[in-house]
C-alpha cells in the first residue's frame, strides 16, 4: 500500500472567545456519494419514469436539488468513476484509453498512484472513508481501493459481467440465463475474495446493510461513504423481495430495490439525526445501454445511451439532499461528477491540493443559496479525443459516434450545433444560423487543448 502524505487541509475554528474558554470547532459534514451503474435520464420517476416506482428517490428530490443539466464525465463506466473521485477529466489520469476504454480483470493499468482521491483528501482532515460496491479503477497495487484512500472497501473489482464461467451459454447476458453463479466476478472485503462466484441477487441487500451499518458506527466522527451499486448494470439481478414486482420488468426491479436502499441510507441519517449534517448525492456514472433492449433503461427525450457522447450518453439524473441546508429546488444549471470533489473538500473546511490541475467546481453557492453558477464550457470526451463542447445552452459536436452497435464515428467539418433548451434531442442542426456561437466555441475549445496535458504530468509525487 502507498504511504499517503497528508494534505495539510484544516478546518476553521470557531474562534468566538467565550467565559468559559474557546467554542467547540464547527461540526464537518459528512458526504456520501451514491453511483449507479448504467441507470438512464427517465430512469426514476422524478425524472418521468412512469412504470418504475421510486419513492424514495423522489422524496429526496423534493426535499433537495433535482438536477435537469448533470453530467457524468464519460460514457462509460472506468473513467467516468475516475473523475467522480479526482476531480478532474479522466484524460488527466490517464484513464481513457483509445481502445480500452474500460479495465478489464486482465488490464494491466488502474487509476494512478499519484492521484489525490477525494477519499485521500477526506481522509487528510480527519474523515473515516469506506467503498460499497463497484470499483473498476484497477486491481493492482497501488489502483485498489485501500490504496487509493479508503480504510475500508466491500464490493466487486469490476463489472458483474467479467469473469465470466467457462460453461455459460454462448451470448448469455440477462439474469434469465444463466442462473445467479453462472457469473464468476468475486465479493472482497478489504482486498480478499470473501465469496466467488458473489451471489448476485443479494448485492444491494448487503451494500445497503453495510452503509447502514458504517453509518451507525461514525456518529461522532466524519465520514465519507462512497456506495458504487452493481446495478442496473447487465447482468440484472434482484432479491426475491423486489424479483417481479416492477411494471418495467427485471430492470425495473433492480431500479425499485436501488430505491429502497436509497430510503434505508436516509432513514439511517434521520434516526441518527445526521441528516443535517450529512451531504447525499445520487447519480449514475453513464447512460443506459440502450442495445441491452428493455433491460437497458431510457434516456427519454435525449439522444442515444452508454458509449455516446450525444446527451442520452453523458446526461444523467442527479439529486443532492442535506435537509436543513439544502433548500429545494429544481436546477437547470449545467453541473457535471468532476465538482463533487471541490464541493466536498470546501464543505470539509479544506483547500484543494496544490501544484495539480482540477476540472470541477464548488457548488457550495449554488447548493445552499441558490446562487447562479458564472458559465463554463464542459467537454465531452471519447476516450482521449475531445467529441463535443458546451457553453450555456450551445453544444457543439465535432466527432459524433454512438452508443456500443450505434452510428460509426462521423467527424464533422463545420461542427453539429443545438440549442439544448429548445433542443435536447439534438435534432436540428442550427450552425449555419450561429456562426458567432461557433467562433466562440472553437476559441474555447483552442484555450482548453492548450493546458490539457494527458497523463499524470500535472501531479507530484506523493511517495
Amino acid at each position: 500500500m502507498k504511504t499517503i502524505k497528508k494534505l495539510s487541509l484544516w478546518m476553521p475554528l470557531l474562534s468566538i472567545a467565550l467565559a468559559c474558554g474557546s467554542a467547540p470547532a464547527v461540526a464537518k459534514p459528512n458526504v456520501i456519494l451514491i453511483f449507479a451503474d448504467d441507470l438512464g435520464y427517465a430512469d426514476l420517476g422524478c425524472y418521468g419514469a412512469e412504470k418504475i416506482r421510486t419513492p424514495h428517490l423522489d422524496r429526496m428530490a423534493a426535499e433537495g436539488v433535482r438536477f435537469t443539466d448533470f453530467y457524468s464525465a464519460a460514457e462509460v463506466c472506468t473513467p467516468s468513476r475516475a473523475a467522480l473521485l479526482t476531480g478532474r477529466y479522466p484524460l488527466r489520469s490517464g484513464m481513457c484509453g483509445d481502445v480500452e476504454r474500460v479495465l478489464f480483470p486482465n488490464s494491466k493499468g488502474g487509476l494512478p498512484p499519484a492521484e489525490t482521491t477525494l477519499a485521500e483528501a477526506l481522509r487528510g482532515e480527519g474523515y473515516s472513508t469506506m467503498h460499497i460496491g463497484k470499483w473498476h479503477l484497477g486491481i493492482h497495487e497501488g489502483s485498489r481501493p485501500l490504496d487509493q484512500g479508503f480504510d475500508h472497501s466491500f464490493g466487486l473489482p469490476y463489472s458483474n459481467d467479467m469473469d465470466a464461467r467457462k460453461d455459460l451459454p454462448k451470448g448469455a447476458t440477462s439474469s434469465a440465463t444463466p442462473p445467479a453463479d453462472g457469473w464468476n466476478v468475486a465479493l472482497m472485503r478489504d482486498g480478499k475474495v470473501m465469496e466467488q462466484p458473489a451471489d448476485q441477487t443479494t448485492l444491494t441487500k448487503r451494500y445497503t446493510e453495510e452503509a447502514v451499518r458504517f453509518i451507525g458506527d461514525h456518529k461522532t466522527k466524519p465520514f465519507f461513504l462512497y456506495l458504487a451499486h452493481t446495478f442496473p448494470h447487465v447482468p440484472l439481478f434482484a432479491s426475491p423481495d423486489f424479483r417481479g414486482k416492477s411494471k418495467a420488468g427485471i430492470y425495473g426491479d433492480t431500479v425499485e430495490e436501488l430505491d429502497w436502499s436509497v430510503g434505508q441510507i436516509l432513514d439511517a441519517l434521520r434516526k441518527e439525526k445526521m441528516q443535517e449534517n450529512t451531504l447525499v448525492v445520487f447519480t449514475s456514472d453513464n447512460g443506459p445501454w440502450l442495445i441491452m433492449g428493455s433491460q437497458g433503461g431510457s434516456a427519454g427525450p435525449l439522444r442515444d445511451g452508454k458509449g455516446s457522447t450525444w446527451e442520452g450518453g453523458m446526461r444523467v439524473p442527479c439529486l443532492a439532499w442535506m435537509p436543513g441546508r439544502i433548500k429545494p429546488a429544481v436546477s437547470s444549471q449545467v453541473v457535471q461528477a468532476m465538482d463533487w470533489f471541490p464541493t466536498a473538500i470546501s464543505m470539509a473546511g479544506g483547500k484543494l491540493p496544490e501544484g495539480v490541475a482540477f476540472d470541477g467546481t464548488n457548488l457550495s453557492a449554488l447548493l445552499f443559496d441558490h446562487q447562479t453558477l458564472p458559465e463554463r464550457p464542459y467537454f465531452f470526451y471519447r476516450g482521449p479525443h475531445l467529441f463535443a463542447c458546451r457553453i450555456g445552452p450551445w453544444k457543439a459536436h465535432f466527432h459524433t459516434q454512438g452508443g456500443f452497435g450505434g452510428e460509426p464515428k462521423q467527424s464533422h467539418e463545420p461542427p453539429l450545433l443545438y440549442h439544448l433548451s429548445d433542443d435536447p434531442g439534438e435534432r436540428e442542426n442550427v450552425a449555419p444560423r450561429h456562426p458567432e456561437v461557433m467562433n466562440m466555441i472553437h476559441e474555447t475549445v483552442r484555450k482548453h487543448k492548450a493546458v490539457m496535458v494527458p497523463g499524470t504530468k500535472q501531479l507530484k509525487s506523493k511517495h
